[in-house]
């Protein structure tokens, strides 16, 4: 089966940092569906998996996290799915990836794709989805209201870096199913744009100091933060922003954060990476199926929608070096999709 993969870690100049290859077609075993890849989504963990592979290390590396695709073979396991249903899924970061034809999944961590959407339209949403959920209901603990309320809450959530792929779900869940008020960080006309069109009540830029700048918007204190880059620039100036007992998420690789400096105003702070239950087949994997199907009905109800921000044509090597640049140049706004293999 066609796939598309790497041996060796190497700039994405080189042709070489990913091949178009050849593999041999997964059969599916215990709780694993055999999946037909329809469409694709390109994440940052991709380029970052590709940039950490060793250099002596012979054996392709299939990348890919996030896809649509249909059920053509089920393990022995399974229960909630059946052949030709139609999901979406972001994987697992220990197997293959989505960037081949076929891909074994396993059914806890799938959802049912969204019917009212695209294959490339919902290969968009479930990494970003799962991560975006994670860090705000798990890890920030937001109370989630029904999504007819129009009732607002004392919570004032910061979220920096936001016209990414995390940020454009994160900020329509916020909108959605909270009843927070909503600072978004932006620094171009573009995503300014984009990240209002997402839900965010306020925007600030991240590039000039933010305490003053949410200082001037004249609204109660900041409770929560969801920092999704610049963690580490940003990080002292969290402490001054927080209110006590406020909370910080982060899901970049922050290094050098001084956490005792939340020690006086008694703030909490959280990790979020989304291939946790996954990795370590924690005792509730499934609650990500189960989080993956409320978004889709979400999205067919109508309360929610695609964060597609590119759509770079067919799934090959050639296509998949373009993207990996898109979102090294940190410039990408929303997601970068592909669909069908040439």
């Amino acid at each position: 089966m066609k796939a598309i993969g790497t041996k060796k870690s190497l700039p994405i100049s080189d042709v070489n940092s990913l091949v178009d290859v050849d593999i041999e077609k997964p059969k599916a075993t215990g709780y694993d569906l055999l999946i037909k890849v329809n469409a694709i989504a390109v994440n940052p963990v991709d380029y970052k998996v590709r940039q950490s592979i060793a250099a002596e290390n012979n054996d392709v590396k299939i990348l890919g996290y996030d896809a649509v695709g249909e059920v053509v073979e089920v393990g022995d396991s399974v229960d909630h799915y059946s052949v030709g249903d139609k999901v979406f899924y972001a994987g697992d970061i220990t197997r293959n990836g989505s960037n081949a034809e076929f891909q074994l999944v396993d059914e806890r961590i799938v959802g049912k794709k969204p019917i009212s959407l695209s294959n490339s339209e919902a290969a968009a949403l479930p990494l970003t989805a799962i991560t975006a959920w994670e860090l705000l209901f798990e890890h920030l603990a937001l109370p989630i209201q029904d999504v007819n309320s129009k009732e607002k809450s004392n919570d004032v959530v910061l979220v920096v870096g936001a016209a990414g792929g995390v940020g454009s779900i994160l900020l329509q869940l916020l909108n959605v199913l909270t009843g927070a008020t909503i600072i978004a960080t932006a620094s171009r006309p573009e995503t300014r744009d984009w990240v209002k069109s997402m839900g965010a009540d306020y925007v600030v830029d991240h590039t000039k100091p933010l305490l003053p700048q949410i200082n001037d918007l004249n609204i109660a204190d900041v409770t929560h933060v969801a920092s999704l880059n610049g963690t580490a620039e940003h990080f002292d100036s969290y402490t001054d922003i927080v209110a006590p007992f406020g909370k910080i998420g982060v899901i970049d690789d922050a290094s050098n954060i001084n956490v005792s400096k939340l020690k006086m105003k008694s703030l909490s702070f959280h990790w979020e990476f989304m291939f946790a239950r996954s990795m370590f087949n924690a005792h509730d994997i499934d609650e990500q199926r189960n989080l993956l199907n409320q978004v889709s009905s979400l999205i067919d109800s109508g309360h929610l929608k695609t964060t597609v921000g590119k759509h770079l044509g067919k799934i090959n090597a050639a296509n998949l070096r373009q993207a990996h640049a898109e979102l090294e140049s940190g410039m990408s706004i929303g997601k970068i999709v592909l669909e069908d293999f040439a």
